[in-house]
């Protein structure tokens, strides 16, 4: 429908307003002219308009053969006056960094009303032979059950949309209708996408964005629902599963209650969580109004994997917010076809992973005694990497595109994990606010200034200049020796001039120790010992002892999961000589045994805190 206003005002001329959907176009007129002359204007108007009118994109999908594991789609394509249209597959999904090369899985690619050309790997141009709809139909394989990808059985389809819709290339914002034509037997459907016109089968996205930030879920799950502050949150429960919806669903609530209390403000009119029960499956993809939990279906029933479950939905959740929202600038608008790369990582993720232990704190899921020991953990991983001596967390962050979904046995001798250190520098850099503002102010402070003021003023994300500043304004301190040092560096961090400050104490266990070890990881492989890594300047790692060297014997004596044992024999500086077979080929090395210590971490409180350690402390814990 086009609605026309033609307005006269005194002093100010004529005003002409076309409407069509959500495009206006003014005209004023700055004095008084014939109607002649309006009609006129008027008319090359509307025609101007008209012939810019926004293409209609409808997607229909259809699974005739489920247990085939395809996806039919018909994109139907109106308004695209006969010019060639470019259509573009996302070559990765936001949130899972990585290049996936989705339109691998795409076949029969055909349209019956135009001519089809492919010009790149995601890239289809298809010249419409009349101004007829144009209608492109293709199949999408997906087989593959994760977070990140589509996968279509006999029982259920979970979508991602980067891995199904194609996008029409151009910078005009364009919306996109779905239709979903279930399997017979399939009669629910749980998505983030609103309906269209009370019909839960048919969806609207307002552009692409929308569109593949939206998963979509069909088959027969269960679904259970929960209000936080009014705002109602939908658990869809796919695959086979023992658990108690009632305690399942309070605890949910509990979790999302905390997270909406960091930043104090819901963004979202409804939520949807889409958790899919497996026989194995470990992991989360965080969505602008929803996300998609992959868990083995025993997690449920086993208390200690329960409540790491709760802390997989206070992620993936709290990212509604910071990633979603909260983000580095380079991450939004996406370019679809190519990496999108930032080098804040450590915060989008690290702090997040701080935060879904906070949050399972505040929520009463884990103990402050439990958060405190999860703190020290996270120390431990990151200090027994010797990739964080050698890997800035600002580059991990960079590089994640090509180094963190892709390690292999040399990964933790040349990179550190954003994740945890981000989680670790976050912990710190919460006590560095509440002592720096003397106890009224902590890291959601922080959060709460990135949101209203990136997100809701500016409309857009921050760099990482913007986020230091924004950081030592709330600390109350400049911070340029923590960030150079510990974000663009690779020092050391002190961590008990951080903890001191809270009356906590930092203590590494294995001082002073002097155990023997090889520095090898080694696995029993079908009976062969069999190495699996090495850690840098280990004894195993100096005298060239190799990934997938078999070992055979020290000393000539057979050995297999004694090898500890065998070690744990000798002396330092001994030399034992190592029977291996490397590629079918017998050889023997000699290695040094030299003390080879990792780190064990401890954190604990003090005996006497003073009364600024104290309040610090319990500021941080909320108690």
């Amino acid at each position: 429908m086009i609605r026309i206003l033609i307005q006269y005002k005194t002093g100010s001329g004529f005003s002409i307003k076309l409407c069509s959907k959500t495009f206006i176009i003014h005209k004023h007129i700055s004095s008084i002219m014939s109607m002649k002359k309006i009609s006129i204007i008027f008319f090359c108007l509307l025609s101007s308009f008209l012939s810019s009118a926004a293409m209609n994109i409808q997607y229909s999908l259809s699974f005739p053969e489920p247990q085939t594991h395809y996806i039919e789609v018909t994109l139907t394509i109106s308004g695209h006056k006969k010019h060639p249209v470019d259509l573009k597959m996302p070559v990765w999904t936001p949130g899972s960094y990585l290049v996936r090369e989705f339109s691998r899985h795409v076949e029969s690619f055909t349209s019956a009303d135009g001519k089809v050309e492919k010009l790149a790997k995601n890239h289809w141009r298809v010249s419409p032979s009349s101004s007829d709809d144009l209608i492109i139909k293709y199949k999408v394989y997906a087989f593959e059950l994760s977070v990140r990808t589509s996968f279509v059985d006999a029982d259920m389809a979970l979508l991602n949309g980067a891995s199904i819709f194609l996008r029409v290339d151009t910078k005009e914002k364009l919306g996109y209708d779905v239709t979903i034509s279930p399997s017979p037997n399939w009669k629910q459907i749980n998505t983030s996408l609103p309906n269209i016109e009370g019909n839960s089968w048919k969806r609207k996205a307002v552009d692409f964005d929308e569109l593949i930030d939206s998963p979509i879920l069909v088959g027969n799950q269960a679904v259970h629902s929960f209000d936080v502050n009014g705002i109602t949150h939908n658990v869809a429960m796919a695959g086979q599963a023992e658990y108690d919806a009632k305690r399942l669903t309070a605890d949910m609530q509990k979790v999302c209650t905390e997270a909406t209390k960091v930043i104090g403000e819901h963004p979202c009119k409804d939520y949807t969580f889409i958790i899919v029960n497996a026989s194995s499956g470990s992991g989360g993809l965080e969505h602008a109004n929803s996300c998609v939990l992959h868990n083995a279906r025993t997690v449920y029933t086993n208390e200690n994997q329960y409540k790491n479950f709760l802390g997989l939905v206070a992620h993936e959740y709290f990212h509604l917010w910071n990633v979603k929202r909260i983000r580095p600038i380079e991450l939004g608008p996406f370019d679809y076809d190519n990496e999108n790369y930032t080098s804040l990582l450590w915060v989008s993720e690290g702090f997040t992973s701080y935060y879904d232990d906070l949050i399972c704190q505040r929520a009463g899921i884990l103990s402050s005694d439990r958060l405190i020991e999860i703190s020290a953990s996270n120390i431990n991983t990151i200090e027994n990497l010797p990739g964080s001596q050698i890997q800035p967390v600002c580059e991990a962050s960079f590089d994640a595109w090509i180094k963190y979904y892709r390690s292999n046995e040399n990964s933790n001798n040349s990179t550190t994990n954003y994740y945890s250190k981000g989680s670790v520098l976050g912990l710190l850099l919460d006590i560095e606010i509440i002592s720096g503002s003397n106890g009224q102010k902590t890291l959601d402070d922080l959060m709460r200034v990135l949101y209203k003021k990136y997100y809701k003023e500016l409309k857009r994300g921050f760099t990482e200049e913007e986020f230091q500043k924004e950081t030592e304004a709330v600390a109350g301190k400049k911070l340029d020796a923590f960030f150079q040092e510990y974000v663009r560096g690779t020092k050391t961090i002190d961590y008990n001039s951080y903890f001191d400050k809270a009356g906590l104490k930092l203590t590494n266990l294995n001082t002073g120790k002097a155990d023997l070890g090889l520095g090898a990881s080694i696995a029993n492989n079908g009976g062969k010992m069999t190495v699996t890594s090495v850690l840098r300047n280990a004894p195993a790692w100096k005298c060239g002892l190799n990934v997938n060297d078999e070992l055979i014997g020290i000393d000539g004596y057979r050995v297999g999961a004694d090898i500890s044992q065998f070690i744990n024999s000798k002396d330092s500086g001994d030399s034992i000589k190592v029977l291996i077979s490397r590629d079918g080929i017998i050889r023997e090395l000699s290695i040094l045994l030299e003390p080879y210590t990792t780190f064990s971490f401890r954190l604990d409180k003090i005996g006497k805190p003073d009364e600024v350690q104290l309040a610090i402390l319990k500021k941080w814990l909320g108690e």
